[in-house]
C-alpha cells in the first residue's frame, strides 16, 4: 500500500509542473560555479545513482532541480516504480533544458545492471542539447499615457534602446524575465510609478529554433510631485526639510530624484535617518511626497583616534551643536592633534536658503611643520558657500597671520594677509567612494593684500583634477574588469606676486605624502634653501599616474586591488626653476566599509629610500 501511494505521488509530482513554473523557479535560485558538483551528495545506501553526461550549464541545472533526485533515498524503490519515474524525468528534463533555450535536446537514459537485489542501481542521464534557440524579432509596446505623450518620448527610447534580450542572442527564461524585469524598472523609476507589465509573448519555433519576442508595458497615469507631508519633526521646522529635500511642487516624479532627496536629508547632520514616498493614492497631478524623520541629537561630542603616515598618530575631539541659542546656526568646533599638525578652531553655519547657499564663519589656530620650520597661524573666514551632489561653490574673506620661527635665537617672522576667493569643485564620477571611471575638477582664485607696515597686492591660483579610465573595454564587462583602469591626478598653482613680498607661510605651496608624491614625507617637497632647510615656494606642479588591476581568486573579484604608481611634484619660487622629484611603487587597495584604504610601498628617487604609505577614505 504504501509503495503504491508513493507512485502516485511521484507520477504527480513529475506531471503536474507546467514548463513556466520551472522557469520561476530558476529564476529565483543562484548561479550555479563550475565547481558545483553534478549531482548532491547521496545517501550512504540510495536506492539508485545518477550521473548526468552534459554540459556544465546544464549539468549543474538538473543536478539542482531535477525531480528524479527526490527518490534516491526510498530504500525500497520497486524496479516498476523506477521505470515510471524515468518516463516522468525525462519530460521534466526537457522542460528544463528548454529554460535555457534548448528546445530540441537529445535525452537519454541508461540503467547498468545491478550485480544483486541488493546493489546501488547505477543510471546515466546523457544531454545532448543540440542548438540552441536565438531571438529573432523582439517587440516592446506601450499602453496609457506614455504611447502618446511627446514629454515621454525619450523615457520610451531608453526602454526600447536599453532592451538587454536582443535579436541574435541566444533565448533563456531567466534572460527573459530579467529583460522584462529591466524595462518595467524603467518604466516605474520615471514619471509613471505605477505603470506594470500588460502582456507578453515568447512565440518558441522550435523546427526554426528562433523566438520572436513581444511584451506590453502599461504606464498608468503620469505623476508629478506635490507638497511634503513631514512626520518626526520637533526641533525644526518644515522649511528647513523643504529646502535640503529640494523637491519643486510640480515636477514630474523621478525616483532618482527622491533618492538622492533623501540622501540629502541624511547626509545634512540634522536627521538620523530619513526616508520618503510617493503616495500613489493621492492625485496624480500633485501626489504628496511622504517624508518620516527621525531628528538627530541637539549636540553630539565625537572622539576620535587614528594613524597615518604623514602625520602619524592621531587624536581628535569634535564638538557639534546643530541649533545654537539665539541665531539657529550649526557650530562645529574641533581640536586635532598629530605629529605634524595641531589646531583648535570653530565653524558657524547658517541653515539653506532656496537655493541651497549658507552663510559660513570659521576662526583656526594652529601649530604646523611646513618644510623645516615651525609655523603658528591664525585665520578668520567669512562668506558663503554651497554644497550639492556633483557641485560645490563658496566665496569668502579670509584673514592669514602666519609667524614662523626661524631659530632658537631669533624672534619669529611675521606675516599677515586678507585676501578675496572664490573655489569651485565638479564632480562627474560613476560611484563614490569608489569610483570605476569619471573626473573631477576643482580650482581656487583669490587676490589679496599683505597687512603690516609694507602693503603689496597679490594674487593665487589653485587647480586639480582626478581622472578614472577603464582599460580593456569591450562587449564583455569581465574582460574591461580584469584590464582595471588607469587614476590620472594633476594639481597646479600659483602666487602671482612681485619678487619679496611677506606673504604668510600658509597662503604658499609645499608637497609630498600620501596623496602627493609618494616617496617622500608630508610637505617635504619645497623650495631648497642655502642653509639646507626646507620652505614652501610660489610655484607648485604635481602630476601621477596609476594602474588599478582588480585582484580575482578562484575566478571571482575580491575586495582588493593591485597598483602600479609613478609621481612626480616640484616646488619652486620661479617656473623656471621647478625641478620634479619622482616617486615610484607598488601597492594595494581595499575596498573598506569606510572607504578605500591604500597601501603603498614608494621609493623616492631623489632621496633613494623607500617609504610606507597608508591612507583611508576618497575625496575630492
Amino acid at each position: 500500500m504504501k509503495r503504491a501511494l508513493r507512485s502516485l505521488l511521484a507520477t504527480m509530482m513529475l506531471t503536474g509542473i507546467p514548463a513556466l513554473l520551472w522557469a520561476q523557479a530558476l529564476e529565483a535560485s543562484p548561479a550555479v560555479s563550475a565547481s558545483t558538483p553534478d549531482v548532491p551528495a547521496a545517501p550512504a545506501q540510495p536506492a539508485f545513482e545518477l550521473t548526468i553526461e552534459a554540459p556544465d550549464e546544464i549539468r549543474a541545472l538538473l543536478g539542482r532541480h531535477l525531480e528524479l533526485l527526490r527518490y534516491r533515498e526510498l530504500t525500497d524503490l520497486s524496479d516498476s516504480e523506477l521505470t515510471r519515474l524515468l518516463l516522468d524525468a525525462d519530460k521534466n528534463a526537457r522542460e528544463l533544458v528548454a529554460t535555457l533555450g534548448y528546445f530540441s535536446p537529445e535525452i537519454e537514459f541508461r540503467q547498468k545492471a545491478a550485480e544483486s537485489e541488493r546493489a546501488t542501481r547505477l543510471l546515466t542521464l546523457s544531454v545532448v542539447p543540440g542548438e540552441p534557440t536565438v531571438v529573432g524579432e523582439v517587440e516592446v509596446e506601450f499602453m496609457g499615457p506614455i504611447a502618446t505623450d511627446p514629454l515621454a518620448h525619450r523615457q520610451r527610447q531608453e526602454i526600447e534602446n536599453s532592451w538587454s534580450l536582443r535579436p541574435g542572442m541566444r533565448f533563456s527564461q531567466a534572460r527573459w524575465a530579467s529583460a522584462k524585469q529591466q524595462a518595467l524598472r524603467q518604466l516605474t523609476s520615471q514619471r509613471y510609478p505605477v505603470g506594470q507589465i500588460g502582456s507578453t509573448l515568447a512565440d518558441i519555433d522550435p523546427v526554426q529554433r528562433s523566438a520572436r519576442l513581444k511584451v506590453t508595458l502599461d504606464s498608468g497615469p503620469a505623476y508629478q510631485l506635490g507638497a511634503l507631508v513631514v512626520e518626526g519633526l520637533q526641533r525644526y521646522d518644515a522649511e528647513l526639510v523643504t529646502r535640503l529635500a529640494r523637491l519643486p511642487s510640480g515636477a514630474s516624479y523621478d525616483q532618482a530624484q527622491l533618492v538622492a532627496a533623501q540622501q540629502r536629508l541624511a547626509d545634512s547632520g540634522y536627521f538620523d535617518s530619513a526616508f520618503l514616498t510617493l503616495d500613489t493614492a493621492g492625485d496624480p497631478a500633485a501626489t504628496p511626497v511622504l517624508v518620516q524623520l527621525r531628528e538627530a541629537r541637539l549636540q553630539k561630542l565625537v572622539l576620535g583616534v587614528g594613524a597615518s603616515t604623514d602625520g602619524g598618530a592621531r587624536l581628535s575631539v569634535e564638538h557639534t551643536h546643530h541649533k545654537v541659542p539665539g541665531i539657529g546656526w550649526r557650530a562645529v568646533s574641533k581640536l586635532m592633534l598629530d605629529r605634524e599638525t595641531r589646531s583648535i578652531g570653530t565653524e558657524l553655519t547658517s541653515r539653506p536658503d532656496e537655493r541651497n547657499w549658507r552663510w559660513v564663519t570659521a576662526a583656526q589656530l594652529q601649530r604646523q611643520q611646513l618644510g623645516s620650520f615651525d609655523i603658528n597661524s591664525q585665520s578668520l573666514r567669512g562668506g558663503r558657500s554651497q554644497t550639492g551632489e556633483r557641485i560645490d561653490r563658496n566665496y569668502y574673506l579670509q584673514y592669514d597671520r602666519a609667524d614662523t620661527a626661524t631659530s632658537e635665537t631669533t624672534a619669529p617672522a611675521t606675516a599677515s594677509s586678507l585676501s578675496a576667493n572664490y573655489a569651485f569643485t565638479l564632480r562627474n564620477f560613476d560611484s563614490l567612494p569608489f569610483p570605476n571611471s569619471g573626473w573631477g575638477w576643482g580650482a581656487e582664485v583669490g587676490g589679496g593684500s599683505t597687512l603690516g607696515a609694507q602693503r603689496d597686492l597679490y594674487g593665487r591660483v589653485l587647480t586639480r583634477a582626478l581622472g578614472y579610465w577603464p582599460l580593456g573595454r569591450s562587449l564583455e564587462g569581465a574582460a574591461a574588469s580584469r584590464a582595471g583602469r588607469l587614476a590620472l591626478r594633476a594639481e597646479a598653482g600659483a602666487v602671482l606676486a612681485k619678487d619679496g613680498i611677506n606673504l604668510p607661510s600658509t597662503q604658499l605651496f609645499l608637497t609630498g605624502g600620501d596623496n602627493t608624491v609618494r616617496g617622500y614625507g608630508y610637505r617635504d617637497i619645497g623650495v631648497t634653501l642655502p642653509d639646507g632647510q626646507t620652505a614652501a615656494g610660489r610655484y607648485v606642479a604635481v602630476g601621477s599616474v596609476e594602474w588599478q588591476r582588480p585582484i580575482a581568486r578562484d575566478g571571482r573579484w575580491r575586495e582588493w586591488e593591485s597598483t602600479v604608481f609613478i609621481d612626480a611634484g616640484a616646488i619652486a619660487d620661479k617656473p623656471a626653476e621647478l625641478r620634479a622629484k619622482v616617486g615610484v611603487g607598488v601597492g594595494a587597495r581595499w575596498k573598506s566599509p569606510v572607504g578605500p584604504l591604500q597601501i603603498d610601498l614608494a621609493y623616492g628617487v631623489a632621496t633613494k629610500r623607500f617609504r610606507l604609505h597608508l591612507n583611508v577614505g576618497f575625496s575630492f
